[in-house]
């Protein structure tokens, strides 16, 4: 029953790839490159707000690589083929015959930018890379390249290991000063 859902909602997302060049484009852009403009995102924040920002930047860090480390595990205890591999959809571009869930590219997106929103300082930044990190979710579907319930997986395991590193944050203060006064001495060094 889930499977045919996840196979009908992926349809009726990605019946349209294919159609519009312009729509494709964007979605192509949208499906590779979200991850990037979101961590560039995060840079900026680093760069330029104060050292409250730095360590829920750096908590979202946490949370995304513990966040891929499952995804691992999981794809290493449960396979689930990608569209394309079935093989049914549109492909929009090429991409490895990998497991599909969860989605690494979706849980990297939404474990970083979840963190953002539990503070006050970055929420209302935090809520729109969330927007961003779920176009780029859906982009993905619209390509061909994931199932929605690869999606939502990505959704779930980022919403769990974001709470958790939030519940353990105040633990993650060596850690967090130890690479705050790194960045500190290389910035220094070049001024």
């Amino acid at each position: 029953m889930i499977e045919q859902l996840n196979m009908s909602l992926f349809h009726l997302i990605n019946q349209y790839a294919g159609l519009n060049p312009f729509i494709d484009t964007l979605t192509i852009f949208a499906a590779k490159y979200m991850p990037l403009i979101i961590i560039l995102g995060l840079i900026y924040l680093w760069i330029k707000r104060g050292d409250k920002t730095k360590d829920i930047v750096l908590y979202g860090v946490y949370a995304a690589v513990i966040g891929l480390l499952i995804n691992y595990i999981i794809g290493l205890v449960y396979f689930h083929p990608r569209p394309f591999m079935i093989p049914t959809g549109t492909l929009l571009f090429s991409y490895p015959g990998d497991s599909s869930f969860p989605s690494d590219h979706t849980t990297l997106m939404l474990s970083l930018t979840f963190m953002l929103t539990y503070f006050r300082e970055t929420r209302k930044i935090g809520l729109f890379f969330v927007v961003l990190g779920l176009i780029g979710g859906f982009a993905r579907i619209f390509c061909g390249v994931h199932f929605p319930m690869d999606i939502l997986g990505s959704f779930v395991v980022s919403l769990i290991i974001t709470a958790t590193i939030f519940k353990f944050r105040n633990r993650l203060t060596p850690i967090n000063n130890l690479f705050k006064g790194f960045y500190a001495k290389v910035i220094g060094s070049k001024e």
